[in-house]
């Protein structure tokens, strides 16, 4: 039989086709390289991404503070209270929030014949959605804004324990006594010596009795990794009442505590020292509470 004769051009297509299968070879190897060299790339991203903060979840605002912290924030006339009322009373009422990992919240409230006392609760855990900023600084930038609002004088720090009182409050309720007085004469004395119709004092902020002392708003410098205290002292038709805020920053989580003594005898002025100093123990107790 005879022999077929050889084309050429069948083996060049044969040669042509080994060489397309090995630059194939290569060409996926060179592949898997750049997959390697891209995941490489991310893990180096995420690796410098920020740190997220300490708390990732918030615990119950109401069940925090100890009972016997708040039978001391919430004094009564001397009288007993049952079981069920003092549960009632010192159990506080939750705030209703979307979502309790985010933000939690409890208010107090007890009414006595010198007046009523407020004490409200509110825990923030801030969560920064940039890679690039941290949970912690964004949460200082929100303590740093509450700060700017609350209007603390620069320079001002005390320490967040409860130190040296200022000048008694009998001096500080002789003082406002004084200036009612002074204010009353400017008003006028008719010549009978009786004094003319004093107008009714409109609703006006001010600060600590002490404005130069330790219970004048600051910068609190051993609380958590950043705090202040306000206080004000609101005088209004119905009454007096004085607010001390103590606001602190621990890692990723801002608490905000509000405390406040309302008197409808203008006479009684509420004591800012009383207040501040358990309103600035409560926060202490509050930042071992977190830390634990």
């Amino acid at each position: 039989m005879p022999r077929k004769p050889f084309v050429p051009g069948a083996a060049l297509v044969a040669a042509a086709a080994l060489a397309a299968g090995l630059t194939g070879c290569t060409g996926g190897s060179g592949t898997d390289g750049g997959a390697a060299d891209a995941k490489s790339g991310d893990a180096t991203a995420s690796s410098q991404a920020a740190e997220p903060g300490r708390y990732q979840t918030l615990p119950e605002a109401c069940g925090l503070p100890a009972r016997s912290t708040l039978r001391g924030m919430l004094p009564g006339d001397g009288q007993q209270v049952s079981g069920t009322e003092a549960d009632k009373l010192y159990g506080g009422q939750a705030d209703i929030t979307y979502d309790t990992d985010r933000r939690v919240g409890c208010r107090w409230t007890r009414e006595t014949t010198a007046g009523t006392r407020h004490l409200t609760l509110d825990i923030q855990r801030v969560v920064s959605y940039d890679s690039a900023v941290s949970d912690d600084d964004k949460a200082q930038e929100t303590y740093d804004t509450k700060e700017l609002a609350a209007q603390i004088p620069a320079g001002a720090t005390g320490s967040a324990s409860p130190g040296t009182p200022p000048p008694s409050t009998a001096k500080a309720k002789d003082a406002e006594a004084n200036k009612t007085d002074k204010a009353g004469k400017a008003e006028g004395v008719d010549k009978g010596g009786n004094t003319g119709k004093q107008d009714k004092p409109s609703e006006a902020s001010e600060p600590s009795a002490d404005p130069s002392g330790s219970t004048a708003p600051r910068v609190l410098d051993d609380l958590g990794d950043a705090a202040f205290l306000n206080d004000k002292l609101i005088t209004a038709d119905s009454g007096v009442h004085r607010d001390v805020t103590v606001v602190f920053r621990t890692s990723n989580v801002i608490v905000t505590i509000a405390y406040d003594q309302w008197s409808t005898d203008k006479a009684m002025l509420p004591d800012s020292q009383e207040l501040q100093d358990k309103a600035r123990s409560l926060a202490g107790e509050l930042v071992e509470n977190l830390s634990e």
